[in-house]
């Protein structure tokens, strides 16, 4: 037999490839998408008070620093 042309060779594409390249492109859009929020975040620390009020202290902020110096120690005395 001859080799498939025209029209009957693109309807005997392999399937798992079409499938493999689908999965492929969205690991890669969650990838790139992942890659920009973590450019985006910048550390904070936030505080919560009696009756639900809450602050938040970005790490740039003399109230953040501490908080950071702080939560820093507490995780080396539990260790």
């Amino acid at each position: 037999m001859g080799r498939l042309t025209g029209a009957t060779a693109r309807l005997a594409a392999k399937p798992q490839r079409t499938i493999l390249g689908r999965v492929s492109a969205y690991a890669e859009e969650a990838a790139a998408f992942l890659r920009r929020r973590r450019l985006t975040r910048k550390p904070f620390a936030r505080v919560y008070y009696p009756g639900g009020r809450s602050a938040a202290f970005p790490a740039e902020t003399d109230a953040g620093r501490e908080l950071f110096h702080a939560a820093a120690e507490l995780i080396d005395a539990a260790r």
